[in-house]
């Protein structure tokens, strides 16, 4: 190859991620003079569009911010609500709501894993001829992701949009017999969770070793591995209460992305089950740890492409949690319980963790019950700066391999953010 040769990679769209994002690349003489993660959607108002709206209203609008992570955005919505109105829910409104986290996590990291990050492991372009090489595990992927939907409907009334979460608690409660299905058929896919965790951990040695040190945010919980509750913790030290989300975010403009960028201690941060697994390893159930071993996975590790390994320990988790959160529930007998609210001005911040990493909704209400103001931060526009420094770290490092293998790692790390790139256009 000719180093001094003009090159240049135009990737317009990145296939296999949710929205429009480009990669611009222009290396001349053996440098790499540009770099970019431009992106490029529309921005979408919804905050604009909250204001005026009743308090009942807020979970159902905002759970259409995004159809992957749609139950994230109505729970953590109920938490601002709750939190300007001073509400308190109930343990088991609380451990409901965990499992409904769970059953999204599963969903969309199975998706993730399976459609859309194998096909690149397996040197495929898309499931579709993958489903004729390796079609016993397309099924398997298949067949778990069906029961994460049936898990989503059982628990919030939809596969996406729940209507049964409401403010203070739920609005109908799942029967006994729902949850004892649940259990059944969650005892017995655990065999497929392992075969599948099996498989795509004998794949890991095919991630590029590449590793940037970085900044790391997550929710923390000193009793359990956090998805709905905790602190805001980051690797390079310090905890924080949700309220003061934004002085961690940092939220600024760049000319190339119609998406804020943010930036804390360093000049990005990384969100997403990587930093969830760096932060609360710990915390991971017993399973999870299991595969965290057996792929080489421990905290502090700084691999972009790692976060796909971190999704998959993630699913044995949120299985065999869910497991635990269900005989419990069952244990105590799941109570009828109807939240009362009593409407007052106020404002609040709600935080949860979505597959994507945290995500934060704050409202801010008037004496009817009205919103005046709200503030949503996606944790795709909280990944954008940092998939940005490892794009130019990892091209710098590629650089002189031929340009459709530059071009497809590049995808490939894009893609190991998993982004949702409309949902942070805000």
């Amino acid at each position: 190859m000719n180093a001094k040769a003009e090159r240049i990679i135009q990737v317009h769209h990145v296939t296999r991620v949710e929205g429009h994002g480009n990669i611009e690349v222009k290396i001349k003489d053996g440098r790499v003079e540009e770099c970019q993660w431009q992106v490029v959607e529309a921005p979408r108002f919804f905050e604009a569009m909250l204001r005026g709206r009743k308090w009942y209203e807020a979970a159902h609008l905002t759970s259409r911010i995004c159809g992957i992570c749609s139950i994230g955005h109505t729970i953590c919505s109920l938490k601002a609500t709750e939190a300007a109105m001073g509400i308190a829910v109930s343990e088991q409104t609380a451990q409901v709501r965990k499992l409904l986290l769970h059953a999204e996590n599963l969903q969309s990291h199975l998706l993730h894993l399976g459609y859309l990050v194998l096909p690149d492991l397996l040197e495929k372009p898309s499931v579709i001829p993958l489903a004729q090489t390796h079609g016993e595990q397309v099924l398997l992927v298949i067949g778990l992701h069906r029961l994460a939907n049936e898990m989503s409907d059982r628990l919030g009334g939809r596969t996406t949009h729940p209507q049964r979460p409401v403010v203070g608690g739920f609005a109908r409660w799942p029967t006994t017999e729902e949850m004892e299905t649940l259990s059944q058929k969650l005892e017995s896919a655990r065999t497929d969770v392992m075969a599948l965790a099996d498989f795509l951990g004998s794949l890991i040695e095919k991630f590029p070793r590449f590793a940037r040190e970085t900044e790391y945010i997550a929710l923390t919980h000193p009793a359990e591995y956090a998805l709905y509750e905790g602190h805001i913790g980051s690797t390079d030290d310090g905890q924080w209460p949700v309220e003061q989300y934004k002085g961690i975010v940092n939220e600024y403009l760049v000319p190339h992305s119609t998406a804020k960028f943010t930036r804390h201690k360093r000049a990005a941060y990384m969100v997403g089950a990587l930093a969830r697994l760096n932060l609360n390893y710990d915390k991971l159930s017993p399973g999870a740890k299991e595969i965290a071993g057996k792929l080489g996975l421990k905290p502090i590790n700084s691999n972009p492409f790692m976060n796909n390994a971190a999704q998959l320990v993630e699913v044995v988790h949120c299985f065999e949690d869910s497991l635990r959160l269900l005989r419990d529930l069952h244990a105590r007998g799941l109570k009828d319980e109807r939240p009362a609210v009593s409407v007052k001005a106020g404002r609040g911040t709600g935080a949860v963790e979505v597959p994507r990493g945290i995500l934060f909704h704050e409202y801010e209400y008037n004496k009817d019950g009205e919103i005046v103001w709200a503030n949503c931060v996606i944790p795709t526009n909280q990944n954008h700066g940092n998939i940005q420094m490892d794009l130019e770290a990892f091209v710098d490092q590629i650089k002189e391999r031929p340009t459709e293998q530059v071009e497809l790692m590049a995808e490939m790390l894009v893609r190991a953010y998993d982004p949702c790139i409309s949902c942070s256009t805000h």
